[in-house]
């Protein structure tokens, strides 16, 4: 009889367990769509209207791999800038600045040695 009652709460708790695990699966987007190189640099082609098989401005590297806010930089003529893809499909060079009103460009570009 014991044993039948420590079976008994076992699948009841199990049953629990795995409709708990079912539920968050099913919060979850089902595309995780994550920015590489090369949907970076289309997507920067595309807002500064270059041709994406020989583009002027190339992306040099994926510093914050997000899929809401990415942060890359750019480089043009040798001049290197501090860029936002943000949703996955926008593009923005402007600064960008935290709740506390801290430039998050400015302190990017000083840890990753660019000069403006």
């Amino acid at each position: 009889m014991i044993g039948l009652l420590f079976k008994l709460v076992y699948d009841i708790g199990y049953f629990n367990a795995q409709s708990l695990r079912n539920d968050k699966n099913a919060e979850l987007p089902t595309t995780h769509r994550v920015l590489t190189m090369k949907s970076a640099q289309r997507i920067v082609s595309g807002a500064l209207k270059e041709d994406p098989n020989n583009p002027k401005t190339i992306v040099a590297q994926i510093i914050d791999n997000n899929q809401k806010f990415s942060t890359i930089i750019i480089e043009n003529n040798k001049l290197k800038k501090i860029a936002w893809i943000i949703d996955m499909h926008l593009f923005f060079t402007g600064d960008i600045f935290n709740d506390q009103g801290y430039n998050l460009t400015e302190g990017i570009e000083h840890h990753h040695n660019i000069n403006q």
